[in-house]
Order: structure tokens, then sequence, then C-alpha cells
């Protein structure tokens, strides 16, 4: 490898990949990221190295990649995962159906989504930091945020590392490097510390970078200033009584408006049922819950507590929404 890619070199214990062969770099970076077509460009082929570095979580990975020289690699679509790419060193342009990206050192990084097809070009000995994301992971929580089905999530594939938000993601990233380093390859992060990592990087990322989930999640949450005020007081409501059973005289009561425009606002503003929106906010609450569970709560006992009377319809929605069902999530972080 050059001596700036050494320099710059983090996670150097969790060594996965380390060569000058293309053939071997391709297949396998491949094999722990997805199969792509690796090409160095033009009389750099005879500079080239790589250099792959690992630290896997449950759900997420943090990588040190570097190529010498300049590549060009073609992933097409990622398919399983997120990747945010923080360049160290070089530069690199990314080209996606969404837009082109230049990204550098300090100034701007990438954020590739799995269903979006993506081609990159690697220049002047690019080094980066990379957080790998599963899908699911993503999908799940995204539509927790939303309150909506899971469906697939598209990010703006460019990050301002100038501005407070991206400064603070590759603060963040940086800090769960370090902490891969302190580690070492041989321990492991607790369940419960790899959880809150996992809900800190998709907190970030789903509320500080735009997505196709935005605007629904900000409708969700209340935050979109066209929300008429019945509704956001009908919401309001939901969140408080959310453990006591629905009743739609009393909710249209405390909005200040008629049964079936209550209904009909909901559709349009929300774009969900009052009982879908209360069986998420429950769902939600529930997922809380469990992550914070003594050792001798059973998921029966908090699900009552939170006004759930099906036992068998709750744990197929919190599966739907979660990936998982409740007492997965409860044995998981115990």
């Amino acid at each position: 490898m050059n001596a700036g890619a050494l320099a710059n070199m983090r996670l150097a214990d969790f060594a996965r990949v380390s060569t000058a062969s293309v053939d071997d770099a391709a297949e396998a970076i491949g094999r722990i990221f997805c199969p792509h077509e690796l090409k160095p460009i033009g009389h750099f082929e005879n500079d080239f190295s790589a250099q792959h570095n690992c630290a896997a979580f449950d759900g997420f990975s943090v990588n040190y990649v570097a190529y010498g020289g300049s590549v060009s690699i073609d992933p097409g679509c990622l398919d399983r995962f997120f990747l945010l790419q923080i360049p160290l060193q070089g530069c690199a342009e990314i080209r996606t159906a969404a837009r082109e990206v230049l990204t550098a050192r300090g100034a701007a990084a990438s954020l590739l989504s799995p269903t979006m097809p993506t081609q990159m070009t690697w220049r002047q000995d690019c080094a980066q930091l990379i957080l790998l994301l599963d899908r699911k992971l993503v999908e799940h929580r995204a539509a927790a945020l939303a309150g909506t089905s899971t469906r697939a999530v598209e990010f703006d594939p460019s990050v301002d590392l100038t501005a407070p938000f991206g400064r603070a993601l590759q603060a963040e990233i940086c800090d769960l490097v370090g902490l891969a380093e302190r580690l070492g390859p041989v321990k492991r992060l607790s369940p419960l510390a790899a959880a809150d990592w996992r809900q800190r990087l998709l907190s970030a990322l789903l509320n500080g970078q735009h997505h196709s989930l935005s605007r629904a999640i900000a409708v969700f949450k209340g935050r979109v200033e066209t929300q008429p005020a019945a509704l956001k007081r009908a919401r309001a409501w939901l969140e408080a009584q959310a453990d006591e059973p629905l009743d739609l005289m009393q909710l249209a009561d405390a909005a200040g408006i008629g049964i079936r425009a209550l209904q009909l606002g909901f559709r349009r503003h929300f774009g969900t049922t009052v009982s879908a929106m209360l069986q998420d906010i429950r769902l939600a609450r529930l997922n809380s819950r469990l992550k914070d569970a003594r050792p001798d709560e059973r998921v029966v006992d908090i699900a009552f507590d939170l006004g759930f009377t099906h036992l068998s319809r709750m744990a197929s929605a919190y599966r739907a929404k979660f990936g998982e069902s409740p007492s997965g999530t409860l044995r998981r972080l115990s």
C-alpha cells in the first residue's frame, strides 16, 4: 500500500483483505460486501493495491477500505445493505440513478441505497471509512417512524460533511471505529451496547439525511405545518390515551370535529386509519418497553399494559414492523 494509506489506516487489527491482485481483491471484497466489477484505471494498474479491514456487529459493520492508484467499481444494486462512505484520503465519484456525487475528505461523503444502481470511481489512492447497515434494519425503523408498512428507502446520496449534520455523523462513525479498535477483534460489544449503537445510527440517518420517507416521518410526527390543528389534537390524544380502548366519539370530541371528518383527515394527512395509527403507537411503545424490560417481565404482561388484547395479531404486526417477534427482541437484549 502507499505511504498515505498506511498512515491513515484504521481498524488495522481487523484485516480481511490485503493484496496487489485485482482479481483477488474483487473476489475477496465481493464476498464481504457484494459481487462487483473492479478495474484499475489507465497507468494506475501497476500501482494497484487493496486493503479491507472490517469490524462486524449485529446488523452493521464499520470498515476501512483503500485502493492504490485509481479504480472503477461497479456493484450495480447493493440489494442487502446501505453504505455510508466517508473519505479519509483521495476522492471518489459516485453515480447513482438519483444523481452524481463527488466526495472528498472533509467535504462530502456518499450514502448508497440498496435499490439504486451505483457506479463509482475512486481516485488518488482513495481510502474511506464505510458504515454498512442491514437493509431490513433501516426499512423497519423507517416504517416505524413513518407509521407505514415496510417499504424501500432511498436516501439522497450526497452527505455534506461541512454542515452540522455531516460533521456530527462523521464524529459518530469515528467514535464507533475508535470503540472497535479499543475492543479489538477478540472482545465483543454487549447485546445492549450493540442495540444502542444501531438505534443511534438509524436515528441519525433517518432523521438527519433526506430520503424517500422523510415527509411521511415528518407528517407522522406532526412536524408538517400544513397539518390541520384538529388532527394534531387527535394524534396528541391518541398518544396520551394509547393504553386505553379506542373510542372514536371521545377522539372526535377531543379533536373538535366529527367522526367522519376525523377518519377522512387521517387518511388524507397521515396516510393511515385511526386504528392503524393507534396500533403503531402501541407497537413503538412495546418495542421500547421490551428493550428496557426487567429479567422477570414477560411479553404478555407488557402487551396487556399497553392496551393489546389480541396477542397473536399483536405479534404478527410487531414482526412485520420490526423484523422479529416480541419475544425475540426480549431474548436478544436480555
